[in-house]
């Protein structure tokens, strides 16, 4: 195995990895589809790293920010639901974008391309989704009370202003970082599909948690081995294998299901 392929495996199972342990946060408070438009919010700074030949993450994230920045704002101040803000803030990205994107980078705006990454984007890569995870980590319970009550959260001490700034912060980050993986196009399947499978099996919010990383881990990691024996993009096809492993799951709950 070359030294190329085994830079994509770990750039692409350390923000997958990532990926699916925040994911976990957002299916749980109805977010999941959020990173959705974000993605698509990154294209302005996709297009100018791919004009300029930088790193994609680095120009997707400040784009990204700006629009996680006035989502927030506006929630704050219009109580909107996110979704809407989202959808009004992304469409303008989208509409920059495609001013001058070149056509010839298209593809890899819009799928990734985790193969050509090199040891700088690596490494920043997974120490970036190494620092992700930690800070999802301290933050997951106060996150998870205030899904179930902003009143509740607060009696409790959180200051729900913040942490719902520093949640948008980090799903922020890591649509910047699954950009390099799946492209603008799939990174709300990258951080939806790991959770939705592992959901039906876990006991407990743990399980829960720990497996959706797991999972997005996994499907990253076959993913671009599978990539690497057929030549077909390794973006769609991480998200491929996601998928037949959210199938396999509810397979096994409806077996589990029907046995007396």
């Amino acid at each position: 195995m070359g030294a190329r392929v085994l830079l994509s495996l770990a750039t692409g199972t350390s923000i997958a990895a990532a990926a699916g342990y925040l994911g976990s946060l957002m299916l749980s408070r109805r977010m999941a589809l959020v990173a959705g438009p974000l993605g698509h919010l990154t294209l302005p700074g996709v297009a100018l790293a791919l004009l300029y030949g930088f790193d994609m993450s680095l120009g997707a994230f400040p784009f990204v920010l700006l629009g996680v920045v006035l989502i927030w704002l506006f929630e704050i101040r219009t109580k909107l639901p996110m979704e809407a803000l989202t959808a009004i803030v992304f469409a303008s990205g989208v509409a920059i974008a495609f001013l001058f994107l070149p056509l010839s980078e298209a593809e890899t705006a819009l799928v990734g391309d985790v193969l050509k990454v090199g040891t700088a984007d690596t490494v920043l890569s997974v120490v970036a989704s190494l620092a992700l995870i930690l800070a999802v980590n301290r933050l997951y319970r106060r996150l998870v009370l205030i899904n179930i009550s902003e009143d509740l959260a607060a009696s409790a001490g959180a200051d729900v202003k913040r942490d719902n700034f520093l949640y948008l912060f980090l799903i922020a980050i890591i649509v910047a970082l699954g950009v390099k993986v799946v492209g603008s196009l799939l990174t709300a399947a990258l951080v939806a599909i790991p959770p939705a499978a592992v959901r039906p099996l876990s006991k407990n919010l743990r399980q829960y948690a720990l497996g959706s990383m797991v999972i997005g881990a996994i499907s990253a990691l076959l993913g671009i081995m599978l990539s690497e024996l057929t030549s077909l993009p390794a973006g769609p096809l991480i998200i491929l294998v996601s998928t037949a492993i959210f199938l396999l799951t509810l397979l096994r709950v409806k077996s589990q299901g029907s046995r007396p």
